[in-house]
């Protein structure tokens, strides 16, 4: 990018090189800054996913890349997806990434939750990304589709119950990627930890009481 002047949708104006690195996209011609950083339940919940789909892809060809793989749509647009799974390294050049990823994941944040509902997952959806998880992190929710006739499909929706006692207890329910059968994670790993640092925490994790 060179010193290409940055416009962000903030209103002001920064040069890349001068001021640091800064994470961004480009989506549409707009350029939107990915910065502050996540919050630490965000952090946490990335953390988790990429620690449990990393170690089972351990001797696969495929790798698992957390907030640091530009995904090119375009030699001018680029996303960069909280979680990636990708299975074709020749079509990583230079740190951009310009393949079909199998699997991708965002997790939802008040300041990005509209623009990962409807222009990134409009972007995934037309890139051919077979399987999209979409996390809010607030409510424990996990929404998945799948991409059938070039549309997402909404085939399932989960909402964390850590209570043992309730009768809609599921935070042992094993989900599997379609695109990777024996890749799985159970709710209560995703969410595992992802209270810490709130105001309500005690500092013990459910699923040691």
């Amino acid at each position: 990018m060179g010193n290409t002047l940055i416009k962000s949708k903030k209103g002001y104006d920064t040069m890349p090189g001068l001021e640091g690195y800064k994470k961004i996209e480009k989506i549409d011609g707009v350029i939107y800054e990915m910065s502050p950083s996540a919050s630490v339940c965000h952090g946490i919940i990335n953390g988790n996913i990429y620690t449990a789909f990393s170690n089972q892809l351990k001797g696969s060809i495929c790798r698992v890349f957390m907030e640091n793989l530009d995904f090119y749509l375009g030699d001018d647009e680029w996303l960069v997806p909280d979680i990636i799974i990708i299975c074709d390294p020749r079509s990583i050049k230079n740190g951009r990434y310009r393949g079909t990823p199998k699997f991708i994941l965002e997790i939802l944040s008040p300041s990005t939750a509209k623009r990962d509902r409807l222009l990134k997952k409009r972007k995934y959806e037309s890139a051919g990304v077979e399987e999209l998880w979409l996390i809010e992190p607030r409510g424990k929710a996990l929404e998945i589709y799948y991409l059938r006739d070039g549309r997402y499909v909404l085939e399932e929706t989960f909402l964390l119950e850590e209570d043992k006692e309730d009768e809609d207890y599921n935070a042992d329910v094993r989900i599997h990627l379609r695109g990777f059968p024996n890749l799985t994670v159970t709710l209560g790993e995703i969410f595992d930890g992802s209270d810490w640092g709130s105001a309500g925490y005690n500092g013990t994790d459910s699923k040691n009481e």
